[in-house]
């Protein structure tokens, strides 16, 4: 085999596949979170979450029975275009790679406000270069440093939970006080909380890098989300117990003023270290993720066909990895954290409603189509409630994803003739 056609070597287990999701969801995002949530949905702030784990787990199932059925490099964009025809799959793509592109650039973002607030930009390029020389080097090293950023994220927000509800200052009537938002505020905390859930979708986009697809997949993708829906409960109650909605509201650092309130000053500097980390996972695993469908779309020329080279030696999609490196250095340097965010999460909604689409072809029985429907109305419901710029932002880039498909086919066309 040569370069470009050569196969990507199957390394990961469920072990490896669960951290992996882990590293996208259990990552910056429960540290921010919650902050703007309990804004959204003042006392709804726990039933926004569990209304996003069951649009998560609508969307795991549809996710995981796919993969088994589609064990490709690519995630949705394959299953799309498998399910429902080439331009569900591309629109899918494009809402994945541009959003998550996106998405990286916030967390290198992130990565330097925590690290070096005053080069939050300079720290964010380097912390992308860095981490896609770690991708470059192959799959299997991804995934080992991916477990170690897990295990200090997991012990830096058990440490939060522990102190909150036993510092004494946790209140349990806190739980259900403040402001009502009514079902719209509940919603977009919904959104909002969704997000930090979509780690998942990295287990399925690593469809040629895992050993026995068909059982390793449908396991990894809803243990992990079980993880985290449960790492995401104890961290909102426990910061919501001692801030109350109202402050929790207000925090531009919801888990370092949660332990401050608590009484434990001491322990800023290590969530805010956690934080750093955390963001790291998720740009680490996010970088792998936007390789690999941009990978699949070369394949298929909506891309450019040399991005669908693989390493001789490495196995890995190094072109590819390389250009989403090089772009999300740019955004990083340039771009603002929160217009970055801003129609990621409008995407990775997107992204989704296609997914459950497809899995609703994949059986005929009522029973069958229940949870890809209930992950269809909800992805949508989401993405409507985000706020509006969020919403414009999306709808925009999605419109300008259609517009690029309909100039390549109607070439195409002519070509033809």
């Amino acid at each position: 085999m040569t370069g470009t056609d050569a196969g990507m070597r199957r390394r990961l287990g469920v072990g490896d596949a669960v951290v992996v999701g882990l590293g996208s969801m259990v990552g910056a995002g429960v540290f921010a979170a919650p902050g703007p949530a309990a804004r959204a949905a003042g006392s709804g702030l726990l039933a926004g979450l569990a209304l996003a784990a069951v649009v998560a787990y609508c969307n795991a199932q549809s996710s995981a029975r796919l993969a088994a059925r589609h064990p490709a490099s690519g995630g949705t964009y394959v299953y799309g275009r498998e399910r429902l025809g080439a331009f569900w799959g591309y629109l899918a793509g494009w809402a994945f790679v541009v959003g998550k592109t996106a998405s990286c650039a916030a967390m290198a973002l992130t990565v330097g406000a925590y690290v070096w607030p005053g080069q939050a930009h300079a720290v964010a390029v380097a912390a992308v270069l860095a981490l896609t020389a770690v991708n470059y080097g192959g799959i299997h090293k991804s995934a080992w440093l991916t477990r170690g950023i897990v295990a200090v994220v997991l012990a830096v927000l058990a440490a939060v939970v522990v102190v909150c509800l036993a510092s004494g200052r946790a209140d349990a009537g806190r739980l259900g006080t403040g402001p009502s938002a009514g079902p719209g505020g509940v919603l977009q905390a919904a959104g909002l909380l969704f997000f930090a859930f979509a780690g998942y979708a990295r287990i399925a986009t690593l469809g040629e890098e895992v050993r026995d697809p068909a059982r390793t997949i449908p396991r990894a993708v809803p243990l992990a989300l079980g993880i985290a829906l449960v790492v995401y409960a104890a961290v909102a109650a426990s910061v919501l117990g001692v801030l109350g909605a109202d402050r929790l509201g207000q925090a531009g650092a919801p888990l370092a003023d949660a332990v401050r309130a608590a009484g434990a000053p001491g322990l800023v500097p290590v969530v805010r270290a956690g934080a750093a980390v955390a963001a790291l996972g998720s740009l680490l695993a996010l970088i792998l993720g936007v390789s690999r469908t941009t990978l699949a779309m070369a394949r298929d020329g909506h891309l450019p066909g040399a991005l669908a080279a693989v390493h001789p030696r490495f196995r890995v999609p190094y072109r590819a990895e390389v250009a989403v490196g090089a772009v999300v250095a740019v955004l990083a340097a340039t771009a603002d954290v929160r217009g970055a965010i801003g129609f990621s999460s409008f995407g990775v909604l997107a992204y989704y409603a296609v997914a459950n689409a497809s899995a609703w072809t994949l059986s005929a029985a009522p029973r069958a189509r229940v949870v890809p429907a209930v992950g269809l109305l909800g992805c949508v419901a989401l993405a409507f409630a985000l706020p509006p710029a969020s919403v414009a932002a999306g709808a925009g880039v999605l419109a300008a994803g259609v517009a690029v498909y309909g100039v390549r086919r109607w070439r195409a066309g002519r070509r033809g003739t």
